[in-house]
């Protein structure tokens, strides 16, 4: 069955239920202060699905200023910090619009590219990167608390649909 949803970007109210989420879909858990301390930092590029029962999957993202993945120049990255979705909500195209929602978020500050970290076994999250684009560029041994490796994935920002019409 299709469930609805919609995209938004994160409010100071959806706190408890973005919290609530992280703790019941991740073993990586976060204090309240963290989620708020990034939503200050990058608000644009922390989004909320809203279900008909309430707040169902959360991505927040931060920008980070580096040497690109892709060549030698100083970049601004946007790293996906955490997502997820409540496992009632998975395989509806939730986690996808979240990214992609987010992504648009992070080039509105400025970033070229993308990065993420996901653990090496979550073969479901790294099916969902890699149909938008992204590629594992390399493994982070030991990278999680519990010592499970992560693939580093990374984008390229394509151009956006806004500039992309621009350009025909």
């Amino acid at each position: 069955m299709l469930q609805e949803y919609t995209i938004r970007q994160f409010e100071r109210e959806d706190i408890e239920s973005v919290v609530e989420i992280n703790r019941t879909c991740l073993p990586e858990n976060y204090p309240d202060q963290f989620f708020i301390g990034l939503y200050h930092h990058a608000p644009k590029a922390f989004i909320v699905a809203e279900c008909s029962e309430g707040i169902c999957g959360y991505i927040m993202c931060r920008i980070e200023r580096g040497i690109s993945s892709f060549g030698r120049a100083p970049v601004k990255k946007g790293h996906i910090v955490s997502i997820a979705v409540t496992h009632e909500h998975r395989h509806h195209g939730v986690g996808s619009a979240l990214v992609q929602a987010a992504m648009k978020g992070m080039r509105e500050y400025g970033a070229s590219e993308f990065f993420l970290e996901v653990r090496k076994t979550n073969e479901e999250a790294i099916t969902i990167y890699e149909k938008l684009a992204y590629e594992i560029k390399r493994v982070l041994k030991g990278y999680y608390r519990d010592g499970e490796d992560a693939y580093l994935m990374v984008l390229e920002s394509p151009p956006s649909e806004e500039e992309d019409a621009t350009e025909r």
